[in-house]
């Protein structure tokens, strides 16, 4: 087992990172699987709704990212300090502080969706579509997000292949009920917002039962009290994650309203393709940076600065090779990505120039 405390040489942070990279993919999953089994099995207009309201359920959900990513780092060098208890305690009151967070935004979404779901242009079946597909999303949504958390905690637990083995059970629940639901049983939109459902639930609470048991990580779930400062700054160490999330979430509903005005339904799910495509190659560098704050926080605390150094340098190389890699691939094979959802001929034409231009930002990622 790798501890935060060891040097990491370029193969034995590869080697740690990579768990947190797959369970990143494997969170983006939950919504591609569901655009490819409704691409081919529910149509048009329903593969469209998902595109149009799948950006706020996400902006929500980031919330969790958040509170996990600053969370972690606080915790990581807190244990950095040699300080185990205080360092369970803030990880304690940050997992009860997510579930309350994770109601409130699952109530107040609930509420706001329909209000939104107007504003961005939906009428008449795109409109009752959208709300039905968020509605059922946001049952999970508490649990989303602790699966969000969960991530980057299993990572300062010294237990990222755990938390892997979590991500991979809920990941292929959703695709098996995806298979169940929408393809064999023909439910439709309705089936895929389950298969989602379901797969966070099991992602979000498996976890949360393993932290309350005896286990044999270096964090446990337990009694703790408030802390507003660590909340504070876990808010704060966070907010990177979150406005990236936000602001990612707001340039692609904007962006659906302008393609429902000018290109309609096509154009939504067109977009929609070129999303869940980029989820993955997205899901690479935020998996990379999450398994690798925790490495650089620890050695923070200890005060280890040629640790920290060699991380950073290693991270940059790292780094630069995925751009290269995720830039080439979408430029040689925009059309296979592309034929994966179904695309019709004139989705193709929206979607594979738009696919190529999006592919030369990676380099600024």
């Amino acid at each position: 087992m790798i501890q935060l405390s060891e040097h990491f040489t370029y193969k034995k942070l590869l080697r740690f990172v990579i768990p947190s990279i797959v369970m990143m993919i494997f969170t983006s999953i939950y919504n591609i699987v569901d655009g490819f089994f409704v691409s081919n099995f529910a149509g048009k207009t329903a593969l469209a709704s998902i595109n149009l309201i799948l950006p706020i359920v996400m902006g929500l959900a980031s919330f969790g990212f958040m509170i996990g990513t600053g969370g972690s780092a606080i915790v990581a060098k807190t244990f950095g300090e040699g300080k185990k208890e205080k360092a369970n305690e803030y990880f304690s009151m940050l997992v009860y502080a997510t579930i309350i967070l994770g109601i409130i935004l699952s109530i107040a979404g609930s509420l706001l969706v329909p209000h939104i779901a107007k504003a961005l242009g939906a009428q008449g079946e795109l409109l009752s579509n959208s709300i039905l597909y968020a509605r059922i999303n946001f049952i999970s949504l508490p649990a989303f997000m602790l699966q969000n958390v969960f991530q980057s905690f299993f990572v300062t637990a010294e237990k990222p292949k755990i938390g892997l083995c979590f991500i991979l059970l809920s990941g292929f629940t959703n695709i098996i009920l995806d298979i169940v639901l929408v393809a064999i049983l023909g439910f439709g939109l309705t089936g895929a917002a389950l298969a989602t459902v379901c797969g966070e639930m099991l992602g979000g609470f498996a976890p949360l039962l393993y932290f309350a048991r005896k286990n044999s990580s270096l964090l446990k779930l337990g009694k703790t009290k408030f802390y507003g400062r660590t909340l504070y700054y876990t808010c704060i160490n966070g907010s990177s994650e979150l406005m990236t999330n936000i602001s990612s979430s707001i340039v692609n509903s904007l962006y659906n309203l302008q393609l429902m005005k000018f290109a309609g339904e096509n154009g939504v799910a067109a977009y929609g393709f070129i999303m869940y495509v980029n989820f993955i190659f997205v899901a690479i560098y935020i998996g990379y940076s999450m398994g690798s704050a925790p490495i650089i926080s620890y050695n923070y605390g200890a005060r280890n600065k040629e640790r920290i150094k060699s991380c950073i340098r290693t991270s940059l190389i790292s780094t630069i090779m995925i751009m290269i890699s995720g830039t080439v691939i979408f430029q040689l094979f925009p059309v296979q990505l592309l034929s994966l959802f179904n695309a019709s001929d004139e989705m193709l034409s929206i979607g594979i120039p738009a696919l190529k231009t999006i592919s030369l930002s990676f380099v600024f990622e």
